[in-house]
């Protein structure tokens, strides 16, 4: 399974953060859970950090079968819509940056 993260490094603006965690799922929400061979979303929002740490508000994670799959959802036209979603949310309540990281991933259940 291949996971596609976008990594959401720096801060939600202050007493912004129900909203913001609101918008994320009311309208970029349904975007992510459109792309084309996604097989789940999983949006992790962060309550805990080391002492020291960077600040990652959010953290999104999309599961694909392969990575033609993520090739074939990024040159979707559901791309565009889910940016213009995330930048309109963003640019109201985030300061900060975000960056893609693809994985190979592993699961090992208990």
């Amino acid at each position: 399974m291949i996971t596609r993260y976008a990594l959401f490094e720096g801060k939600v603006r202050a007493g912004e953060e129900e909203a913001f965690r609101n918008a994320v799922l009311e309208t970029v929400l349904p975007k992510w859970k459109q792309f084309p061979g996604a097989l789940d979303v999983r949006v992790s929002f962060a309550q805990l950090r080391d002492e020291g740490a960077p600040e990652y508000p959010m953290i999104l994670a999309i599961n694909y079968p392969d990575m033609a799959a993520v090739e074939n959802a990024l040159a979707s036209p559901v791309r565009a819509e889910s940016r213009a979603a995330t930048e309109a949310v963003l640019a109201r309540f985030f300061e900060g940056r975000v960056h893609h990281h693809v994985t190979h991933a592993n699961e090992f259940p208990l």
